[in-house]
C-alpha cells in the first residue's frame, strides 16, 4: 500500500491529518477511528509525517479552507480528462484488444435469483453516470456522452450441465471480449445459472470509466445493493455529489495555477536527460509495433517471509510499498544492469477526498526513477526509494500523459514512452475478493458467500509489471507480461528470483545490491556444475609433437602434409622436422627459447613449426605479409632467440639483432632420429600475437598441455573420415592454425595447405578434402563461388557471428553433413565452445557448450553470476588456458582473474545461457553502445541486415557526427551491382526491410556503400579502416517534391501548426503526439480515398516513406492498368528525384556513399 492509498482510505472516513513539528494530528469524526485504521497510520506514521512536512503551507491551507464547488457541464461536447485522452487512443489503435477491460467475477454457492441480481446492478449503473457513459468523436476529438436513459447490458447463461471448470473459462473468455467505446455499452454482467452450484457472475467494464478505485467501490456497494433491495429497506448508500466533470474542470484549474508550474518544474527536473529505456533480456525479437498480448505469473510469499518484510519496513521506518519498490527496482537492475531505473507506480489520482465517491478513471501513473549503485547497499538504495516515493506523491496530480506530451521523449513504436513497466501494491479493503481466484476458497461477502473467479487484469500493456497485495496476512502477487516478448518460463524464472532477492534482503539489508542473491540453490548448480561437468581423462603427461611421433610409429606411409604439387609422409614429415630440430638444438634452442618463424606458406613451414616443437623450443609466429612495422614490434616484444625464415621471407623483416636462419640451409643434419628434450607439458609451445588496445600487439603464451587437451576432443568429436583431408588455410599467426595443424597430425589426418580459404577450388588436391575450417566470411564466399569441393563432409566456423542463412545455404550441398559453430579466444587455445547447427533449423545459431576440460561462466559486472537468459560477461576456465601475456604481468593479472578459487579468461564477449544450456553470443562489450538512452547491441543489427538477399556483408558501428551526436553507421556491401537502380534506392530498400523487423531506436541513422571491406590480415573486418561518414558526402533537410509528398506535408503542417516540413522530419520530433497523430490518419484518409491505420503513421513516421506507404496503398486499391502506370510514374519521379539529390553517381559506382 502506497501513502497515496493510505491517504485516501484516511480521507474516505472524513479522517483529516496534519503534521505540527514531529507530531501528527489526526482529526476524526466519532466512530471512524477503528483499530485497524489505527494500526495503519501506526504503520506508515514515519512517512505520513514527513509527506505532510513537505508539502507547501500554501498548498495545505488551500486544501483546507477552499471546498471544491460541484461543477456543472455546459458544453454539449464535454472534453475528456488526459489521461482518459490516453486510454481513447490506445483503444482506438487496437479496438479489438481487451487489455483495459477491468473485470470482478466469481461464484456465489448459496445464491439463485437472478432477477434480483439484475435489480442490483441496474441501481449500480444508475447510481454511477460513469457507467453509462461512452466517448463518441467530432471532428477527430472524443468527447464525453452520458446516455440519459442507460439500459443494462444483462444475459443469463444457463451452466447448469457445465463443470466448474467450464464457467471459469468462460468467464476468462466474457473478460476477453472487446468494447466498443464509442458507441456500446461499456459494463456488461453475465450471470451463469448452475442449479445447486449456486451463480457465477462477472462484471466487466473498460478502464476509461473504471479504474481500481472504481472497481472496489462497486465490490463495497453491490452486498449494500443487495442487502437493501431483499429487506426493502432504505439505502444506506448516500448518493455521490460530484461527477466526473467535476475533476476534469479541477484538474485543468490547476494545471492553469502557480501549484500547476511547481508540480511542472518539479517532473522536468526529475526526469531531465536521457530517459532510460528499461532493456530486459527477452525471448524474442521486440516487434517494431508494441503489442498488448499478456499473461501472468501468480505466486504467494509464505506467511513468515510476509512477516519479516513487514519488520524490516518497520525497523527502516518505511512503507512496505516503499520496501517492495526498492526490490523490484533491483531484480531490474540485476536483469538489465541499467543503473538508470524508471518504474512506474500508479496512484488513485483522489488526492481530494470529494472524488472518492465518484466511478471513472482517476488513476495517475508516477515515474519513480532511482540511480543504482552495484557497490551501495540495499538500505542506502531503500533511502534514495523513500525520498523519491515522497517527492512523487507530493507532486502527484501532474497527470503523467501530460508529462509524456511536454518532455517530447524519443517516441519509438515499439514500446511504451518513460515507463515501461509499473509496481502497484493493491491497499483496497476489498483485495481479497478482487484476487485472481486459483481455487474454490470461499470469502464473506457482505451478507453473502463468495469463491472469487477473477481474470488477472491488464496484462501485457507494459514489458513487465508486478502487481502485489496482502490477502490473509500474506503478500501475493502477479507478474504480468507482453508475450510477444517473454516465454512464461523466463517470467517463472525471475520469479524465483525476486524471492531469493526477498529472502537475501531481509537476512542482510546492508549488503552490496550486486551481491544480493539472486539465484536459487537449484540455478547455481545447473549453472556452475552440471552445464561445466566437462572433464574427461586426456594424455596430460604428452607434448604436441609426441603425438605426432606416436602417429608416425602407427601410419609411417601415409600422407601427412600436401601443398600444390609435394606430398610428405609422416615418416618424411617427421624425418625433416628431427633434422631441423637437432640443428636448432645445436644453436641453444631449448624449453622456454622463443624462436621465430617467418616463412611463407609450404611444406617447410610445417617442418620448421614441428622442428621447433621437437627441439623444446616455443615457436612465434610472424606473417611475411605483415607490415614491417608490426614485425618490428613482434621482434622487439618477443625477445626472440632466432628467426626461421626460407629463401623469400628475410626481405619482408625489419632490421633486427635477432639471428635470422635460412630454413632450406639449416635442415641438413644427417641425424633424423627422434630429438630428446627435457620438455614437459607446462613449458611453451608457440606465442601468438593479436591486437592490442593500446595499439601494439600482444603476445598469448600458451603451454603444450593447453593445445594436446584440445586435440584430444577433437579426436573424440570428428571421425577419421571427417580428418582424412584438413583444409589448413589460415595464417599460423591466428590460433585456428593449431586445429588445422595439429589435430590432423596427431590423429593420422592429412593436411592440405593453402595461401587461403579462397584457393580451395584451384588446389590441386582440391578433391582430397574433407574438412574445411574457416571464418564464415571466406565461407560465404566460397557458396558464392560454388567452390566447395563435393568430398567435403564437415565444415567449421569460427572466429565471426554465424547468421543462420548461411547455415542453411552450406547444408544446401548435399555432401555436407555437419556444419559447426565454434567459439575461442587465443586465450583458450583456439576453440572453448562448440555446437553442431540443425539442419533446416531457424533459429539463430548458438555457439554450442564448453568443449572437453573446458568451464564456462557468465557474470556481470560485479563478477556474480547471471541467470538463465540475462546477458553477462563471458569467462572461461579449464585446461586450454594460456600461461598469459607475454612480458605482460600487469595485463595478465587484470585478464586472468581468480574467482571462486578457479583462475578464469574474461573474454570481453557478451552472451547468455538458453534454457537448454546453450550459450548465445551477443557480440563484444565494447561492441555495446547507447544512443539517445537506449542500450543497444550492434551484433543483434548485424545480424538482422545479414539475412537480407540484398546485403553481402555489413558492419554497424556507433560514431559521432559533426555536432558531436553519436549514431549508429551501417557499412553495406551489396551482393551485386545493378545500374539501372540508384544507390539510394537500394539504400531505401535496406532501410524498409529494418523497419520491417526492428524497432526504430535500432536502425542505423547513416548507411555506407562500399565495394568491399577492409579486412585484417586474418581475414577478420578491420574497423579501423571504414571510412569516417563525417567526411562524405550525406543528405540535408529536403522540401517535399512529388505531389504526394506534398499533400502530406501539407496535413501535416495543418495539424501541427509549422511553417514547413521536411519529408525526412520524424512526425513526433517536430510536436506531434497522439491524438494529433489520429487527426493527420483522418486527414489524409480523405485526401487518398484509402484506408490509413494509424499504426501505418506510426510505422511510417516521415514524410518520404508514408508517401511509398500510400502510393503502394492506392495501388492495391485500385487495379486497373492505367492506375497502376500512374503510381509507377510517381515512384519513378521520386526516385529521380532522390537519385539527383543525394547522389552523383557516374559510370561507376563511387568508393564510399553515405546516406541518413
Amino acid at each position: 500500500m502506497n501513502l497515496n492509498q493510505v491517504l485516501s482510505q484516511i480521507a474516505s472516513k472524513g479522517i483529516l491529518l496534519s503534521a505540527e513539528g514531529e507530531q501528527l494530528k489526526i482529526r476524526a469524526p466519532k466512530g471512524t477511528l477503528t483499530q485497524e485504521i489505527r494500526e495503519l497510520i501506526a504503520q506508515n506514521k514515519t512517512e505520513l509525517l514527513r509527506l505532510l512536512q513537505n508539502v507547501s503551507t500554501t498548498d495545505s491551507s488551500e486544501a483546507l479552507s477552499e471546498p471544491l464547488k460541484p461543477y456543472e457541464e455546459t458544453s454539449p461536447y464535454p472534453p475528456l480528462s488526459l489521461n482518459e485522452q490516453s486510454l481513447w487512443f490506445v483503444w482506438y489503435l487496437d479496438p479489438d484488444s481487451y487489455s483495459y477491460n477491468v473485470s470482478f467475477a466469481g461464484r456465489m454457492p448459496e445464491a439463485s435469483n437472478v432477477s434480483a441480481w439484475k435489480e442490483v446492478f441496474e441501481h449500480l449503473l444508475k447510481r454511477h453516470p460513469g457507467l453509462h457513459t461512452c466517448f463518441p468523436s467530432l471532428d477527430n476529438k472524443p468527447y464525453r456522452q452520458v446516455l440519459e436513459t442507460p439500459v443494462l447490458d444483462f444475459q443469463v447463461i444457463d451452466a447448469i450441465s457445465w463443470s466448474i471448470e467450464e464457467v471459469r473459462q468462460k468467464v476468462i473468455a466474457i473478460h476477453q471480449e472487446p468494447f466498443d467505446l464509442e458507441n456500446g455499452s461499456l459494463m456488461r454482467v453475465r450471470f451463469f445459472q448452475q442449479g445447486t452450484q449456486g451463480l457465477t457472475f462477472i462484471v466487466s467494464v473498460h478502464h476509461i470509466v473504471c479504474d481500481g478505485w472504481s472497481l472496489n467501490l462497486m465490490v463495497e456497494e453491490l452486498p449494500v445493493i443487495y442487502h437493501q433491495l431483499q429487506t426493502q429497506q432504505s439505502t444506506p448508500l448516500a448518493p455521490p455529489s460530484y461527477s466526473y466533470p467535476t475533476f476534469v474542470h479541477w484538474q485543468q484549474e490547476l494545471l492553469e495555477s502557480a501549484r500547476g508550474k511547481q508540480l511542472w518544474d518539479y517532473w522536468q527536473q526529475k526526469l531531465e536527460g536521457n530517459l532510460p529505456v528499461l532493456q530486459l533480456p527477452t525471448d524474442y525479437p521486440r516487434p517494431p509495433i508494441q503489442t498488448y498480448k499478456g499473461d501472468s505469473c501468480v505466486f504467494s510469499l509464505s506467511l513468515e517471509l510476509t512477516q519479516k518484510l513487514k519488520k524490516l519496513a518497520d525497523t527502516r521506518k518505511v512503507s512496505l510499498y516503499t520496501l517492495l519498490l526498492a526490490v523490484y527496482q533491483v531484480l531490474l537492475y540485476r536483469y538489465t544492469l541499467q543503473e538508470d531505473i524508471i518504474v512506474g507506480s500508479p496512484v488513485t489520482g483522489r488526492s481530494r477526498s470529494e472524488f472518492n465517491s465518484i466511478f471513472g478513471h482517476f488513476v495517475n501513473m508516477l515515474p519513480m526513477r532511482s540511480t543504482i549503485k552495484g557497490a551501495g547497499s540495499f538500505t542506502e538504495l531503500l533511502t534514495q526509494v523513500q525520498q523519491t516515493v515522497l517527492e512523487a506523491l507530493d507532486h502527484q496530480d501532474f497527470p503523467f500523459a501530460l508529462m509524456v506530451e511536454r518532455l517530447h521523449p524519443q517516441r519509438d513504436s515499439s514500446y511504451s514512452p518513460i515507463i515501461q513497466t509499473n509496481f502497484v501494491l493493491q491497499s483496497f479493503e476489498q483485495a481479497y475478493l478482487l484476487a485472481s481466484g486459483q481455487d474454490e476458497t470461499s470469502f464473506s461477502w457482505g451478507d453473502l458467500k463468495f469463491i472469487p473467479y477473477n481474470p488477472v487484469l491488464f496484462e501485457g500493456q507494459s514489458d513487465l509489471d508486478l502487481e502485489m497485495s496482502e490477502i490473509n496476512s500474506k503478500l501475493t502477487g502477479a507478474f504480468k507480461y507482453n508475450t510477444d516478448l517473454f516465454e512464461q518460463s523466463t517470467i517463472e524464472r525471475m520469479l524465483s528470483h525476486f524471492q531469493a532477492l526477498l529472502e537475501g534482503i531481509v537476512a542482510d539489508p546492508q549488503q552490496p545490491v550486486s551481491r544480493l542473491p539472486l539465484l536459487t540453490v537449484a540455478e547455481r548448480q545447473q549453472l556452475l556444475v552440471d552445464w561445466n561437468d566437462t572433464a574427461v581423462g586426456y594424455p596430460d603427461d604428452k607434448c604436441i609433437h609426441q603425438l605426432f611421433e606416436e602417429q608416425v610409429d602407427k601410419t609411417p606411409d601415409a600422407v601427412a602434409v600436401v601443398f600444390e604439387q609435394q606430398k610428405l609422409t609422416y615418416s618424411q614429415l617427421n624425418s625433416k622436422a628431427n633434422q631441423l630440430a637437432h640443428y636448432l638444438q645445436g644453436l641453444g634452442v631449448k624449453a622456454e627459447t622463443l624462436v621465430g618463424i617467418c616463412v611463407e606458406r609450404s611444406v617447410e613451414m610445417v617442418v620448421g613449426l614441428l622442428a621447433i616443437l621437437k627441439a623444446g623450443g616455443a615457436y612465434v609466429a610472424l606473417d611475411p605479409n605483415y607490415p614491417a612495422a608490426r614485425l618490428a614490434q613482434i621482434l622487439e616484444d618477443g625477445e626472440l632467440e632466432l628467426v626461421l625464415t626460407d629463401s623469400n621471407s628475410p626481405f619482408q623483416l625489419p632490421e633486427t639483432k635477432t639471428p635470422v636462419v635460412d630454413i632450406k640451409k639449416a635442415n641438413t643434419v644427417e641425424r633424423q632420429t627422434n630429438v630428446v628434450s627435457n620438455l614437459t607439458p607446462q613449458n611453451l609451445a608457440y606465442v601468438l600475437y593479436t591486437s592490442g588496445s593500446t595499439g601494439r600487439p600482444k603476445g598469448v603464451a600458451i603451454e603444450h598441455r593447453s593445445p594436446v587437451s584440445l586435440l584430444h576432443w577433437a579426436r573424440e568429436v570428428y571421425s577419421q573420415e571427417e580428418l582424412s583431408g584438413v583444409l589448413a588455410s589460415t595464417s599460423i599467426c591466428f590460433d585456428l592454425s593449431v586445429f588445422e595443424l595439429f589435430v590432423p597430425l596427431s590423429w593420422g589426418g592429412k593436411v592440405i595447405l593453402a595461401e587461403n580459404a579462397l584457393h580451395l577450388p584451384e588446389l590441386p588436391a582440391a578433391g582430397e578434402v574433407s574438412l574445411i575450417n574457416t571464418v564464415p566470411s571466406a565461407a560465404r564466399e566460397l557458396i558464392r563461388s560454388q567452390s566447395i569441393p563435393s568430398g567435403v563432409k564437415t565444415v567449421n566456423l569460427a572466429g565471426e557471428p554465424l547468421e543462420n542463412q548461411l547455415v542453411q545455404k552450406l547444408y544446401e550441398q548435399a555432401t555436407i553433413k555437419a556444419v559447426y559453430n565454434l567459439y575461442g579466444p587465443s586465450e583458450d587455445t583456439t576453440y572453448s565452445t562448440y555446437g553442431l547447427m540443425e539442419k533446416g533449423g531457424r533459429a539463430a545459431p548458438t555457439i554450442g557448450r564448453p568443449i572437453s576440460n573446458t568451464q564456462v561462466y557468465i557474470l556481470d559486472s560485479k563478477n556474480q553470476p547471471v541467470p538463465i537468459g540475462v546477458a553477462g560477461e563471458l569467462h572461461i576456465g579449464g585446461e586450454g588456458l594460456a600461461r598469459g601475456y607475454l612480458n605482460k604481468a600487469e595485463l595478465t593479472t587484470e585478464k586472468f582473474i581468480f574467482w571462486n578459487g578457479k583462475r578464469l579468461y574474461k573474454t570481453g564477449d557478451l552472451a547468455r545461457y538458453q534454457r537448454n544450456g546453450q550459450i548465445q553470443f551477443l557480440g563484444r562489450l565494447d561492441h555495446q553502445v547507447k544512443i539517445r538512452g537506449y542500450r543497444l547491441e550492434i551484433g543483434e543489427i548485424q545480424a538482422i541486415l545479414n539475412e537480407f538477399t540484398l546485403v553481402k556483408e555489413t558492419v554497424v558501428l556507433a560514431r559521432e557526427d559533426n555536432s558531436g551526436n553519436k549514431g549508429l553507421v551501417a557499412y553495406l556491401v551489396l551482393e551485386s551491382e545493378t545500374p539501372e537502380v540508384s544507390e539510394t534506392e537500394e539504400i531505401d530498400k535496406v532501410k524498409q526491410y529494418l523497419k520491417d523487423r526492428l524497432p526504430e531506436y535500432m536502425i542505423p541513422s547513416r548507411f555506407v556503400l562500399l565495394p568491399q571491406l577492409p579486412l585484417t590480415p586474418n581475414g577478420k573486418v578491420d574497423r579501423k579502416q571504414l571510412p569516417n561518414p563525417n567526411n562524405l558526402s550525406h543528405t540535408e533537410y529536403v522540401v517535399p517534391k512529388t505531389a504526394t509528398e506534398k499533400q502530406i506535408a501539407e496535413v501535416w503542417q495543418n495539424v501541427l501548426q509549422l511553417e514547413k516540413v521536411g519529408i525526412y522530419d520524424n512526425f513526433f520530433e517536430i510536436g506531434g503526439n497522439s491524438l494529433l497523430l489520429l487527426q493527420v490518419s483522418i486527414k489524409l484518409q480523405e485526401r487518398f480515398k484509402i484506408k490509413l491505420q494509424v499504426l501505418d503513421l506510426l510505422k511510417y513516421p516521415t514524410i518520404y516513406y508514408l508517401s511509398q506507404h500510400i502510393k503502394g496503398e492506392s495501388i492495391s486499391n485500385n487495379d486497373s492498368k492505367e492506375k497502376r502506370n500512374i503510381r509507377d510514374t510517381n515512384l519513378r519521379e521520386g526516385k529521380s528525384m532522390m537519385k539527383q539529390r543525394l547522389e552523383r553517381r557516374q559510370k561507376h559506382r563511387s568508393r564510399y556513399q553515405v546516406r541518413d
